[in-house]
This record gives structure tokens, C-alpha cells and sequence, in this order.
């Protein structure tokens, strides 16, 4: 699958435009929580709504079959997160539910695990809803001012509050880790350029 021509550039300008919502240099740290409020979505932890035990039983079933769901009642959007998830997967699985609901995506297909149903997307829109969450947590101008201060992609997942694996996979699908490698080739010992 791959996402609709332009999508990479306007995602990149969008998550630039709400960082500039919130009064958030281009560079600065996201907190989705912030997001989600200024969105006007509520962000609730499953077990505030069900039993934990009930959560750990899905997951012995099935391993990551529920990480975060994004509901509509009575107009009001609300996106239930896994407390069996670290932190910075959460924020990954946060920026997930509000890009489908940034994107308009359509909730429509119903899945069964052990009992529990869930609503989810195409996986077309899923693909989107990954990319466009990436890239509001890890624009590629924050990347490269990340680079540019010889961050590498686990010491950015650290000081953005995400995961390693968003970290390296911003860092690498955006061209970064090319750029950084190409400028490391020009320039010598002493700082100059070759």
C-alpha cells in the first residue's frame, strides 16, 4: 500500500501549522494530551472504563490487540487508550487515533476478539493514520534540527517522549539518516567543509 500522492508534504506542513496552534516552536516536544484538548477529543485510560483484569486477559489472548479506540458519543470524540502500554507507546497510539480523526476517517468495520468488539479503518486509512501520527510527533524539521545536534534516533525517542521504534522510523523515512550520512562524508576532522 502506499499513501496519496502529496500526502508525506501536507502531513509535514500540518503538523507545523498545529504545532503553531499551540505556541510550540517547530522543534519543541508535542504532548498529544495537549492536542487532544485543543482538538476538543477526550483522552480516557480503558481501565477507567472496565475492569484492568479484563484488559490483561485480552492481552494474554492476543498480544497487542488493543493498544487505543477512538469513539464518537454524542458528538464528542473520545479516544480510549491501553494502560498495559508503556507511556511512549501510549503517545504514539494517541497521535494514531487523533490523525484518523484529523483525517475525517470513517470508523466502519467491526472486529471480534475474545468477546470485545472493536471498530477500526481500511488498512489504506490505517497506513495514513500512522504516517500523519509520526509525523505530528517527529517532524522532519525537528529531525533535522535533532541531527543537526548529533542526536541519534534513541536519544531522540528519549527527549520527544516516543518510542525507539517511531524515532528510527521518523528518522529514516523522512531522509535524515541519508542527509546526516551524505554531510558526514563532506566535511573533515576539523569541521570544514571537504
Amino acid at each position: 500500500m502506499t499513501l496519496p500522492r502529496g500526502f508525506k508534504a501536507k502531513a509535514e506542513r500540518e503538523a507545523l501549522r498545529l504545532r503553531n496552534e499551540l505556541g510550540l516552536r517547530d522543534t519543541d516536544a508535542l504532548k498529544v494530551e495537549a492536542l487532544a484538548e485543543h482538538l476538543g477529543v477526550k483522552v480516557v485510560s480503558a481501565d477507567r472504563l472496565i475492569d484492568r483484569t479484563r484488559l490483561e486477559d485480552l492481552e494474554r489472548v492476543q498480544a497487542y490487540a488493543f493498544s487505543a479506540a477512538t469513539f464518537q458519543i454524542n458528538n464528542q470524540s473520545y479516544v480510549v487508550t491501553n494502560p498495559l502500554r508503556a507511556p511512549e507507546r501510549q503517545t504514539s497510539d494517541v497521535a494514531h487515533e487523533l490523525s484518523h480523526i484529523m483525517l475525517g476517517h470513517d470508523l466502519t468495520e467491526v472486529r471480534e476478539v475474545n468477546g470485545m468488539p472493536f471498530r477500526t479503518c481500511r488498512p489504506d486509512e490505517e497506513e495514513q493514520a500512522t504516517a500523519f501520527g509520526g509525523t505530528i510527533l517527529l517532524p522532519r524539521t525537528l529531525l533535522l534540527d535533532a541531527a543537526r545536534r548529533k542526536l541519534n534516533p534513541e536519544q531522540i525517542a528519549a527527549q520527544y517522549g516516543v518510542t525507539d521504534e517511531m524515532a528510527r522510523f521518523r528518522y529514516n523515512t523522512t531522509g535524515v539518516a541519508k542527509q546526516q550520512v551524505r554531510g558526514s562524508r563532506t566535511t573533515n576532522t576539523w569541521g570544514a567543509k571537504a
